[in-house]
C-alpha cells in the first residue's frame, strides 16, 4: 500500500508542477493568432482608423529577412497612436514573434492603415504556409 501512495502522490506532485508552469506557444501558434486578429480587424465594417497612415512595409522584399519585416510591421502599427487599444494585442504578438529590440524602418512613403493589414495579413498567411509545408517534410 505505501509504495502505491508514494507512486500517486508523485504523480499528483508532477501534475501540479506542469499545470502550473505557464505554457509558452509556439512561433507557429503566435503566428496564427496575429492571422486571426488580422482577419478580425479586416472583418470590421470599417478598419478601425482606417484613415491613419502609417510607413509602407515592403513585404514582397525577399532580400529581408521575415524577422525583419515583423519588426518593420510591429514599428509601424506602433506608429499608431489613435486606436491603441485596438492594436495593441497584434502588436504584442508581433513583438513577440520577431523577438528584435530594433529594425531599420523608412518613414518616407506611407499608405493608409486599411491598405496597410491586409498586405500584413497576406505576408503572414505565406509565412504560415511556409513554417507548416516545412514542418511537415
Amino acid at each position: 500500500m505505501l509504495p502505491s501512495l508514494k507512486t500517486t502522490f508523485t504523480l499528483l506532485s508532477l501534475l501540479q508542477l506542469i499545470s502550473s508552469r505557464a505554457m509558452t506557444p509556439s512561433p507557429q501558434q503566435i503566428l496564427k493568432e496575429v492571422i486571426l486578429l488580422i482577419q478580425q480587424l479586416n472583418s470590421a465594417v470599417q478598419v478601425p482608423c482606417n484613415d491613419t497612415r502609417v510607413a509602407q512595409v515592403t513585404f514582397m522584399d525577399r532580400k529581408l529577412p521575415d524577422q525583419e519585416l515583423l519588426c518593420q510591421a510591429d514599428m509601424a502599427l506602433t506608429k499608431v497612436t489613435r486606436c491603441k487599444e485596438v492594436y495593441e494585442p497584434l502588436i504584442t504578438n508581433l513583438k513577440r514573434l520577431h523577438g528584435k529590440k530594433n529594425c531599420f524602418l523608412r518613414d518616407e512613403n506611407e499608405i493608409y492603415l486599411r491598405h496597410f493589414l491586409p498586405a500584413l495579413g497576406n505576408f503572414t498567411q505565406g509565412m504560415y504556409r511556409r513554417r507548416g509545408s516545412s514542418a511537415t517534410q
